[in-house]
Order: C-alpha cells, then sequence, then structure tokens
C-alpha cells in the first residue's frame, strides 16, 4: 500500500524563542564590525554596529511621535537601506510593520491604510514614474502643521519622507532621527523587554479572491525562524553575501533574504530600488556576491543581457529561485553559466512566513531542477483531495496543507477569511494541487484557485474584475491567466460590453492606469457576447484559457516544461 502523502520536518536544532528585536541586537553584537548592509545606488554603507544604531535611533524617533505598541507603521518604498532599518527598528518598540506595494496606485494605497490602520507612514518620494508624494497629496490634500487628521484616513498622523526635504506638513527621516534624541535608550529597552515573539509584528496585503486585498498577519516567531531556516539549508555563513533584487515589501526580500543573512551574520547587497538585470550583474561582481535571489524572470533576463559574458560571476555559489515556476533548462543555465552550483527551489506563500518546502545544497540536479524540495524543518506538510480532505497516497495529485509555527496569525480584521484557508486543526490551505513523490519531494501542478502568478506578483482575478466593473461600458468581465514564456503568465480579461457599447483594447487599459498596479492591467483583451458556462450557469475559465491559447498562439509557452 502506497505511503500517505504526509511529511514533517526533522531537524536537531530548535525554534528561537525571541522576538526579532532582542535576536537582532545579539547579531549586532556578534558581528558588529561585519558589513550589514550596502547600498550601491545610494552609495551607503552600514557594518551591524552601524545598522544597529540606525534602528535603534529610529525606534526612538517613532516612541517621541507617540507610537504605542500595535500600532501600525507603514512602508511605501523600493528597495533601499533605509527600508532596512525600518525594517529592524519597528519590532524592538513593539509596533507592526505595514509593507506598502511600490507598485501601488491610488485605490490600492488608499485601501491599505484604511484597512490596517497605519499610524505613521514612511515613504520614498516616488519609484520610477509613481510620484508618490503626488498620491499622498491627492488623497490628503494640502496638509497643516501638526498632526494629519483626515476623516477618510483617521488614524493616520504622521508621514515620513526618504528625502533630504519633505512638503508641509510631513517630516524627513532625518528629522524623525532628530526627534529620537527626546526619548532615551533606557526606555527602548524597556519597551523592548515586554514584546512577546508570538505577537504580531508585519501586514503583508495578498490579493484575495473577494476582490479585495487581505492583510496577511505575521509574528516575531513566524518571521525569524522561517529567515532562519531559509539560511541553514543555503548554508550561509557570515562570509556570505547576498545580492538582493526581490522586493523587500515582499517576504522574498523580507525574509529569505534580509532575515535569512541576520540570522547568519551575512551581508545584505542592494544593487538598487528595482530590478536591472545588468546592474545585479556589475553588483555581482563588484561586491564578490557569494548568493543572488530572484523569480525566474530575472535570472532569464540575466543570463540574456548582451553584455552578460564580461561580468565576472565566479564568486557565486548559491541562491534561492521561487515567486513562480521556473523552466528547467533556465535553472540548468543558472547552475552552469552563473556558477550557482548550489542555487535551491524553495516553494511557499506570504500566509506561512513564507516557505514551505526547498531544495537542498546537495540533492541531485534532477531533484532540484524538478521539484520543490521536501518540507522545511519543523514543519508538516500533507496533500489532502480537495472534496474530501483526506489524505491522498503518494504520487496521487490534491491540495497542498501546511501546518507549522510558520502559519499566519490570520488576516488582519478579517477573521472570515481567515476561517476560509486556516481550519479547525491549525491546516493552512493552500489552494495549490501537489504530488508528494514517494521520497518525499514535491511537485506543484496546478493550482484550485484561480490565482496568476506573473513574475512572481500574485494576481487574483477578482480584483481586478471588481475595478473593471465600475467601468461605465462594462456589463461583464472574467479574467484568466494565460501562458508566457518570459513572465510565466499574464493577465487576459475577456469583457462582455453593455448594449450599444463600443470600446477598444487601449481604452480599456488607460481606465487601470494609475489606478491598479501596472502587473495588474490585461496584457491581453477580448471583447466578448458570452462566456463558456456550465449548465449550472458557473464560467468555465479552463476552457477560456484553451481558446485563449490557441487564439493567441501560446501553445510553446503553455507547454514549456517547468520545475
Amino acid at each position: 500500500m502506497p505511503a500517505a502523502s504526509y511529511s514533517h520536518g526533522t531537524t536537531q536544532a530548535e525554534l528561537i524563542g525571541q522576538t526579532i528585536g532582542d535576536y537582532f541586537d545579539e547579531q549586532v553584537e556578534r558581528h558588529a564590525e561585519r558589513e550589514a548592509v550596502v547600498d550601491r545606488q545610494k552609495g551607503v554603507r552600514l557594518t551591524y554596529r552601524q545598522l544597529g544604531d540606525q534602528a535603534l535611533q529610529l525606534a526612538r524617533g517613532l516612541m517621541a511621535l507617540g507610537v504605542a505598541p500595535g500600532e501600525r507603521v507603514g512602508i511605501w518604498s523600493p528597495n533601499r537601506w533605509e527600508w532596512i532599518v525600518t525594517q529592524f527598528g519597528t519590532p524592538k518598540i513593539g509596533t507592526i510593520l505595514v509593507n506598502v506595494n511600490p507598485s501601488y496606485r491610488l485605490r490600492e494605497l488608499g485601501y491599505a491604510l484604511r484597512q490596517s490602520g497605519i499610524r505613521t507612514l514612511i515613504t520614498a518620494p516616488g519609484f520610477g514614474p509613481s510620484d508618490y508624494l503626488g498620491m499622498l497629496h491627492d488623497l490628503l490634500g494640502d496638509l497643516g502643521p501638526g498632526p494629519i487628521a483626515h476623516p477618510d484616513f483617521p488614524e493616520l498622523r504622521e508621514i515620513v519622507v526618504l528625502a533630504d526635504t519633505a512638503p508641509p506638513g510631513m517630516r524627513t527621516l532625518a528629522e524623525l532621527m532628530r526627534l529620537g534624541d527626546q526619548v532615551t535608550i533606557e526606555e527602548v529597552r524597556e519597551r523592548q523587554s515586554v514584546v512577546q515573539f508570538d505577537e504580531p509584528i508585519n501586514i503583508q496585503y495578498t490579493s484575495g479572491t473577494t476582490g479585495l486585498p487581505k492583510g496577511a498577519t505575521l509574528s516575531h516567531h513566524n518571521l525569524l525562524n522561517n529567515g532562519y531556516f531559509i539560511g541553514e539549508l543555503m548554508r550561509f555563513t557570515p562570509e556570505d553575501r547576498l545580492c538582493i533584487p526581490v522586493p523587500f515589501y515582499h517576504t522574498f526580500g523580507m525574509v529569505l533574504a534580509n532575515l535569512a543573512c541576520l540570522t547568519h551574520g551575512a551581508a545584505m547587497i542592494i544593487p538598487g530600488e528595482g530590478f536591472d538585470a545588468g546592474q545585479v550583474l556589475a553588483t555581482v561582481e563588484a561586491e564578490r556576491c557569494t548568493a543572488l535571489h530572484g523569480v525566474p524572470t530575472m535570472f532569464i533576463a540575466e543570463l540574456g543581457h548582451p553584455d552578460f559574458a564580461r561580468y565576472d560571476l565566479s564568486s557565486l555559489r548559491t541562491g534561492l529561485m521561487a515567486g513562480s515556476p521556473c523552466p528547467v533548462e533556465v535553472m540548468r543555465q543558472v547552475q552552469s553559466r552563473m556558477h550557482m552550483s548550489e542555487v535551491e527551489i524553495a516553494y511557499g506563500m506570504t500566509e506561512t512566513s513564507p516557505v514551505s518546502t526547498q531544495t537542498r545544497a546537495d540533492d541531485p540536479i534532477e531533484v532540484r531542477v524538478g521539484t520543490v524540495g521536501r518540507v522545511h524543518p519543523h514543519v508538516e506538510v500533507k496533500i489532502v483531495d480537495p472534496a474530501t480532505a483526506r489524505v491522498v497516497p503518494r504520487g496521487k495529485p490534491g491540495e497542498l496543507v501546511t501546518r507549522s509555527y510558520a502559519v499566519m496569525l490570520g488576516y488582519w480584521q478579517n477573521p472570515e477569511a481567515t476561517a476560509q484557508v486556516i481550519d479547525a486543526a491549525r491546516w493552512m490551505h493552500t489552494g495549490d494541487l501537489a504530488v508528494m513523490r514517494e521520497d518525499g519531494y514535491v511537485n506543484i501542478v496546478g493550482r484550485i484557485k484561480d490565482m496568476i502568478i506573473r513574475g512572481g506578483e500574485n494576481i487574483y482575478p477578482r480584483e481586478i474584475e471588481e475595478f473593471y466593473y465600475t467601468h461605465p461600458k462594462v456589463a461583464d468581465i472574467q479574467v484568466i491567466g494565460v501562458p508566457d514564456q518570459k513572465y510565466g503568465e499574464q493577465v487576459m480579461a475577456w469583457i462582455r460590453l453593455k448594449p450599444g457599447e463600443t470600446a477598444t483594447d487601449e481604452e480599456m487599459r488607460d481606465f487601470a492606469r494609475d489606478q491598479i498596479a501596472h502587473f495588474k492591467i490585461p496584457r491581453y483583451i477580448k471583447f466578448v457576447d458570452a462566456f463558456p458556462m456550465t449548465v449550472t450557469g458557473k464560467v468555465q475559465k479552463y476552457i477560456m484559457r484553451d481558446l485563449a491559447v490557441q487564439e493567441l498562439g501560446l501553445e510553446s509557452a503553455a507547454g514549456e516544461k517547468m520545475a
């Protein structure tokens, strides 16, 4: 009789029973003179001692503003050294860091501010074409002296700008740091001493099938331990230097990168605010990076860079590829052409802090390119029949569910949504279809939910559909993912217009610009009179996808073998 599709991660290493603030302080003392952060674009280098001083001063500044334990501090910024300072300064005083996606536009920003109840927002002036300060002015209007008081955002009090100057009613980070002199180090330590490791420390927004983002709420215990074991499986040491082109606002950057480095005394190397393949290759060479993270799209761009051959990447040893399925041939090229002989694949979701399975550095190549690994230390995984919730035999597909220290506390102020994904026995239902092999390694074979993964960004069609329902010409809309060789998937919208209306593809895209993130705007649009339906009136999205593949000529992308 085949073994059941259940596995748990055994290890001699114990879970860390500390807060991030306490553990961070220990690492600062242990690795004080080692390089902790290098921001190549900003020209900033910080040792662990200097990073510790900056994080402490930020905590003092927030206390001087009156930020209380449990209140939310948002950060809206691309990758830069101040992001890391904020990540490690906020846990000291029990505040909850809210990661705001750098791609957010007005509608999404307003929702995140309201839903999480952000009290203090730390923001960059902008990123690429996005004018953050302009958007904040559109939301809040002119700000006067003193705390912000806006009826639509009743909990918002201050905005801190990562720049040399700030608009009226806001302050710069330097001003916040100077304000911290009003609070003693002893007062911070007293606040830090009562913070508990099971308390919430982070809110990360993930799109939901109900159409509005949900705030996955994560604890010190969730994040610190997941980062530690990620680094352990990658064989990280204080000698490692990780190049981080993946975004900090996402768990890929915040946990798989920053916390994996912190827990092992390694260096966090920031090549730039956003991803640029040439910038990454130049950073690896100049900083002698030993590790490099990325979604498959990033590695494809790096391998395809016209000047790839002139960069010396011989210092690379390892790294993580995650975020979306990886083409097997890309994985092989990363190992051979980029010298990443120990590169690994990780699988997880924001709600599980995020990693549940990971390949190992000494796994055979066919395992490292053909699976998402085996269960993480201290984590349980099982594959169940979606209809009955019974565990299926190994080799049979079913829904992957996981239970461990890493499962989120819940969705912020959304118990109904939490109950839909975490069952009574604390199993997190991923919505992913998977197969557990006889040796315990896992393959992801599909998704129960209709989530689209475009270049590592999780997109739920319902959110886009609800947005387009506000268009005066749209009667009905169905959004699907279609295969794409570069990004894994692209967004496609099938739109049924109201009687007598006409519209163009570009008109529909223009409607979404500056309102929703660019990666959610449909790449393909098809105007239809009706959708494929079952006899009970349910839309058959799988038929829509098959038709789209044929009509758009995407057969080669649909058939590419993935890990």
